[in-house]
């Protein structure tokens, strides 16, 4: 922080003030670029049941929030009433109720996508999402899970294991071996898994699938990459660049918005810092260069407006939002529990409508915006994820007011700084024994 001048806004006590700080963004590599009110949005919710039972609620918030909302992978393969026709997706009511639940509340910030792995593409998700539910962005995805292996869900019976082998999945153990259906009958297996497969990236196919996706008309195009080598995200920055893609989104170490805190997902690939820190390298090399450069997020255990302020300095002026998971799921968690203590206490009627005002400000709020009978259908889990992005928007506000930036495009590098010699070797960000030292000098004569 400083206490000296204001940009962004006149140095005037009475003007800069925190909740004059513009904290909106632009992601998009078109002249159509997508408008967020936030510069943080929430992480796919894909098959997981955690995603599923959680999405209306999640979906609801983002969509009012006026952030970026992304529907994960293999959804409509997990939807037990999807129809196919010659091996692709025709019709899938999961993902069609996840559509419409956005759209009925979308005020034109933001937008959604749909993401797509080596499962959704074979089975022509991407021309189902666009063409029939009119879905403006697709987001590719390197690597299954959080990270580039893992994305296994549960099958509680054999009809539904045999069902999902039967639509290209990896299912075991095999539930077409007659010893695997044995020891199910026998009570000696009670449940399968699917995997999905790990996709093979090469530029030239890349380039050609993206290319791809706009003919059949996805507005938007994003790519989501993990904590892989250095290698590889210089992979993601150079094939992200070539491609003119509108967003590349970067998820470090650990992760996963619905899967267990399990061995590979806490101990697998870069932390975030380091990994952000090779990311602002590998873009400033391009841009030295003078080649595209396409709008980023980070992600990877980011949850707090502190965090926030960090990630997009670090990343500046490359790094435009971030990406949070586990964190947004978590407050449409508490929004529903909190909820239901409530009603096991007061029931139905006044006394829960008033304990409902007071456990969540923000209730209040949409009450007035968008009316009575409109607020009756914001699920509390809306509610929660509503208050915790406002709560990160304020406080974020807070921050960069304390730095007297009031836009948030203002945010650069110079604005943090390194605690440790370590740090600063790692992130480049000057050490604080060495921060501000001509100025210093030209203070001090």
């Amino acid at each position: 922080g400083s206490c000296v001048g204001a940009a962004g806004i006149e140095a005037d006590s009475d003007k800069a003030l925190f909740q004059n700080v513009d904290v909106s963004t632009q992601i998009g590599a078109g002249r159509n670029k997508i408008n967020m009110k936030v510069p943080f949005f929430t992480g796919a919710l894909g098959s997981t049941e955690i995603a599923r039972i959680n999405w209306e609620g999640t979906a609801i918030a983002i969509a009012m929030t006026g952030a970026v909302l992304v529907c994960g992978e293999n959804v409509c393969g997990m939807d037990p009433n999807a129809e196919f026709k010659s091996g692709k997706v025709v019709k899938s009511p999961e993902l069609a109720r996840r559509v419409e639940i956005y759209k009925d509340w979308y005020n034109g910030y933001g937008a959604m996508l749909v993401q797509a792995n080596v499962e959704d593409t074979r089975i022509g998700v991407p021309e189902y999402a666009v063409e029939k539910l009119k879905i403006q962005g697709i987001e590719l995805k390197w690597g299954q899970g959080a990270k580039d292996i893992g994305g296994e869900v549960k099958l509680p019976s054999l009809e539904r294991a045999m069902e999902l082998k039967k639509r290209g999945y990896i299912v075991i153990p095999d539930p077409e071996s007659p010893s695997a259906q044995a020891a199910y009958n026998a009570g000696a297996i009670k449940e399968f898994e699917r995997h999905s497969r790990l996709g093979m990236v090469e530029e030239e196919t890349f380039l050609k699938e993206v290319e791809r996706l706009r003919k059949i008309g996805a507005k938007y195009i994003t790519l989501k990459t993990g904590a892989y080598r250095p290698a590889d995200l210089a992979r993601a920055v150079k094939f992200a660049s070539e491609a003119k893609i509108d967003l590349l989104t970067v998820d470090g170490a650990g992760g996963g918005t619905g899967m267990s805190p399990w061995r590979m997902m806490n101990e697998w690939g870069i932390p975030t810092v380091y990994l952000e820190s090779l990311l602002y390298k590998f873009l400033s090399r391009l841009a030295e260069k003078g080649e595209f450069i396409p709008s980023c997020a980070i992600a990877g255990g980011i949850a707090l407006e502190d965090q926030i302020f960090k990630a997009l300095a670090l990343g500046a002026p490359h790094v435009k939002a971030v990406c949070m998971g586990r964190s947004t799921l978590t407050a449409a968690m508490v929004g529903k529990t909190q909820a239901r203590l409530l009603r096991k206490k007061y029931g139905e009627g006044a006394e829960y409508d008033d304990a409902l005002f007071k456990t969540f400000i923000n209730a209040a709020e949409l009450k007035e915006e968008y009316g009575e009978e409109a607020f009756r259908r914001i699920p509390p889990a809306a509610i929660g994820v509503y208050s915790y992005y406002d709560r990160l928007a304020i406080g974020l506000k807070q921050l960069m007011a304390g730095e007297r930036k009031f836009v948030l495009n203002l945010l650069d590098r110079n604005d943090i700084f390194a605690l440790t010699r370590e740090a600063a070797d790692v992130s480049g960000i000057p050490y604080i024994m060495e921060t501000d030292k001509k100025e210093i000098e030209q203070i001090l004569g």
